[in-house]
């Protein structure tokens, strides 16, 4: 974009990180226009966020990634406890359940956030979109119309802007929206990606550390990295190189000279704090910009990306199919609760109090009793994630969720659905008849675009007041 031009776009999004990125993917597909802008001048480097969560996997299946995920990541290895030089055994920091037909990946998967973020960044260019590197957001207003983002190399005019910038949200901190938490533990954290070609890549190093604190080493899978993460007990993370290499030689049996590369490094101090609001006019917070976790649970990336899934549609559906402006509101109203649900967890897991289990895993998250939830049937009530299965031809019912569209499923019922056929194909909704499935039970299932159940029911009384909510007819 050319200096001191102005560039009209349907969504402004500010932040390339992997909520910024999973946001422009869905808006792609869903032919939405969108502006990515990202002040730094490349991809983020580090591994930060490294679990990805089965419910993301979902997410990252129906953007048409998970392929490449699976690919470039692997599980987690089991961790291997260290005193003096010794292994005294290894301790599994998971629960990992086994994958089924209704919930098909079963345990956390591990992949560096630098690889998360290409992947998207390479679905996004397939699907048409750019980001806009070395990009600064310098002033943002809005009027009923759109928003006005004076940007460094310019001005863009949208219809509405997301933050996806992060902990410390340029956006945010223009809007006046506070942050409101806690210090999750006062002791500094140092995370870096390092090369030990000296440490097998079998566990999960863990170095209790004593009175200086902890230091874990995990291998990172498809790279010949690790990632460490030391805790300070006291003093502050010296994320230089040299510190680096120091603080690995001093907690563990390994020499300086053992850490041949140091590829990134920073620090931070565990807190949980969210947004008083995740939404200001024609603005919307997302991602980090909207709430901060410890990385213990492993949740931070992980709701972050399920926030722009829940957004995505619903900006799509207002922008390109006529709902109601009102569509938006739900955003916060399903997102705020998850997020406070996400940080108290994140919080237990970091103090000891709570172990990482099914909680962790985000499949049992949802929005029963919110504003796009209405009836129950069979096995499920609307709210509820709409489970996986097998079809008799091969395919899975995840098959037939993937895309842009709402599915209306009719599940064991051979109910008439004629007087509403044409209604059904103005709100894009593909009907799908199976067999009765014990996960589902019997009855009709309207599947949202981002894979919850929005109505259920026996008969198709509700459906289109359902309809009415999320597209006008």
């Amino acid at each position: 974009m050319e200096l001191n031009s102005v560039k009209e776009t349907g969504i402004l999004i500010v932040g390339a990180g992997p909520t910024g990125l999973a946001l422009a993917c869905d808006l792609a597909r869903r032919g939405v226009r969108a502006h990515v802008v990202e002040q730094s001048h490349a991809l983020f480097p580090g591994s930060r966020g490294k679990g990805i969560q089965p419910r993301t996997m979902e997410v990252f299946d129906d953007l048409g990634v998970v392929d490449a995920v699976l690919a470039s990541g692997g599980t987690a290895p089991v961790g291997m406890v260290w005193q003096d030089g010794t292994r005294q055994g290894e301790h599994d920091m998971f629960e990992r359940p086994e994958a089924t037909a209704a919930a098909p990946y079963g345990e956390p998967w591990l992949l560096p956030q630098w690889r998360t973020q290409q992947i998207l960044h390479a679905r996004l260019t397939e699907l048409g979109g750019e980001v806009s590197f070395g990009v600064a957001l310098n002033g943002l207003t809005q009027d009923e119309h759109g928003v006005s983002a004076e940007l460094s190399a310019g001005t863009v005019r949208a219809a509405y802007a997301v933050a996806a910038d992060g902990g410390r949200s340029t956006v945010r901190r223009i809007l006046g929206i506070s942050m409101t938490g806690e210090t999750v533990d006062p002791a500094p954290m140092l995370v870096a990606d390092v090369r030990i070609p000296a440490l097998d890549r079998l566990n999960w190093h863990v170095f209790p550390g004593g009175e200086a604190g902890f230091l874990s080493v995990c291998p990172l899978p498809g790279t010949d990295d690790f990632q460490i993460v030391g805790q300070f007990t006291e003093g502050e993370p010296d994320i230089s190189p040299a510190g680096v290499r120091e603080l690995i030689a001093a907690r563990t049996h390994l020499t300086a000279a053992d850490v041949t590369e140091v590829l990134w490094s920073s620090d931070f101090r565990p807190r949980a704090a969210m947004a008083d609001r995740f939404r200001e006019g024609r603005v919307f917070l997302a991602g980090d910009a909207a709430h901060v976790h410890s990385p213990a649970g492993g949740q931070g990336l992980n709701t972050s990306v399920q926030d722009a899934y829940n957004l995505g549609w619903k900006l799509g559906q207002v922008l390109r199919h006529g709902a109601p402006e009102s569509l938006l509101d739900s955003y916060e109203q399903e997102r705020e609760p998850v997020a406070a649900e996400m940080l108290g967890l994140s919080t237990r897991i970091h103090r000891g109090e709570q172990r990482r289990g099914a909680a962790t895993m985000q499949l049992g998250l949802g929005y029963r009793g919110g504003p796009l939830a209405m009836g129950s049937a069979g096995a499920l009530e609307a709210g509820d994630r709409a489970p996986d299965g097998p079809l008799p031809d091969g395919r899975r019912l995840f098959d037939l969720f993937r895309g842009p569209h709402f599915t209306l499923l009719a599940v064991g019922t051979d109910i008439g659905l004629e007087p509403l056929e044409a209604e059904l194909e103005r709100a894009q909704a593909h009907v799908h008849r199976i067999d009765a499935y014990e996960p589902y039970g019997k009855g009709l299932f309207l599947v949202r675009p981002d894979g919850y159940v929005g109505w259920a029911g026996e008969d198709t009384t509700g459906l289109t007041d359902f309809l009415e909510r999320v597209r006008c007819r």
